[in-house]
């Protein structure tokens, strides 16, 4: 994971199959809020873990976030991600019947399983929760069947889509997370991977809040425990072989302080915790952490103007200049009030103008710092004017490159 010491600048990067187009996008990198923190983080037994801030899309605070690390079951996010798109994208859908394969037996029986079987129909919804709330690996096998065709085909998906959301120190070698020297990846990575799921998938993401789920009569809970210790947790994925420890990824969902119509998310990552009980402790008190000694800002509600730019040889002579999403950022407790923003635009704007066309930049700045930065994009079409019009702005235009 990279830090961007002193301000940031957010990269688009594209998604499996659109391009992602908020205001804030998720950058291939989630960004540092950590380097003018007022209360250090608690102290955990994890070998390596990050705390997000998925809701302002930054880092809050890490320990060892590059170190490369096995991801035990963690690896499921992965696969559920390229899942979720595929059925997001209609290849597959929930009702769609699926024949397992031969492969589904070599899952052994001290492995979490949802005990599918071999050649017998069960269901895309029943294979998806499995997945995600049993752990089950035989799931993830048969899922990867049937979106990648073959598992090793599904496996080059994964690589190639780890790559695309910004995944830099990760290998895949399977769909389930058992032991390979090929499978790594760092609670860094995990960290970006956890928020572009919650992220681009919100329709699928509640399944990982289910707490039990059964299958062929065998009920099994989900073993993220902190659904049941905190109710604002819903998600997100626990891991662990002997040699990547107990892993967690928590995830909470608590209002936002002041602003009744929002909420705020924050996703923790712990790698390598020597028990099972450290991992929930830990998650939760580096949860709690995060809403304590950090506020959430909201800066513009979506569609808020913020300016209205010169528009040349265009029907109107202004345009309505603003955000399409929510933007917000997080800063150490006390300091909403010093994050001052400052507008530029392109020096002209000449029509026709779409929608949500990127016309200018807004930066966040806080102690002489830039903090933020975020698109400033049209909220309406501006037609390109008649010959009349664009002539006489034509002039204008020249009138004023000779002053």
């Amino acid at each position: 994971m990279r830090f961007s010491p002193s301000g940031l600048s957010f990269v688009a990067p594209s998604s499996i199959h659109r391009a992602v187009t908020a205001a804030i996008v998720l950058p291939a990198t989630l960004v540092a809020a950590s380097a003018f923190a007022q209360v250090p983080p608690p102290d955990v037994t994890a070998r390596s873990w990050v705390l997000v801030d998925a809701t302002s899309n930054q880092v809050l605070a890490s320990g060892n976030p590059d170190e490369r690390s096995e991801p035990a079951s963690l690896t499921k996010l992965m696969t559920a991600y390229l899942v979720f798109d595929a059925l997001k994208s209609k290849k597959i859908n929930m009702d769609q019947t699926v024949m397992p394969s031969e492969a589904v037996r070599r899952v052994g029986t001290d492995e979490s399983r949802m005990f599918i079987e071999a050649n017998k129909p069960v269901t895309v919804h029943d294979l998806v929760y499995g997945m995600i709330i049993q752990s089950g690996n035989d799931a993830a096998i048969a899922l990867a069947e049937l979106v990648g065709g073959s598992e090793s085909n599904f496996v080059a998906l994964m690589n190639a889509a780890s790559k695309q959301i910004g995944m830099k120190n990760t290998h895949f070698a399977d769909v389930n997370g058992m032991p390979d020297p090929q499978h790594y990846t760092t609670a860094g990575d995990l960290a970006v991977l956890s928020a572009r799921l919650i992220r681009d998938f919100p329709e699928y993401y509640a399944i990982f809040s289910v707490k039990d789920f059964t299958y062929n009569k065998i009920k099994q809970p989900n073993r993220n425990r902190l659904l049941w210790i905190d109710s604002t947790v819903d998600g997100l994925k626990t891991g662990h072989t002997k040699a990547a420890g107990y892993c967690l990824i928590a995830t909470a969902k608590r209002p936002l302080d002041g602003v009744p119509d929002a909420s705020r998310r924050l996703v923790a990552v712990m790698m390598g915790e020597p028990k099972e009980h450290n991992r929930v402790q830990d998650s939760l008190k580096m949860l709690n952490y995060g809403y304590t000694a950090y506020d959430a800002v909201r800066l513009y509600k979506a569609g808020q103007v913020i300016e209205s730019p010169r528009v040349y040889k265009g029907t109107e002579n202004l345009v309505k200049a603003g955000v399409e999403t929510d933007q917000y950022i997080t800063v150490p407790k006390g300091m909403g009030d010093k994050v001052k923003p400052t507008v530029t635009h392109n020096d002209t704007i000449v029509a026709p103008i779409k929608k949500g066309q990127q016309i200018g930049t807004v930066k966040m700045v806080a102690d002489g710092k830039e903090v933020a930065q975020f698109p400033l994009v049209a909220l309406q079409d501006v037609p390109q004017a008649g010959f009349v019009g664009r002539t006489w702005d034509s002039l204008l235009m020249m009138w004023q490159k000779r002053k």
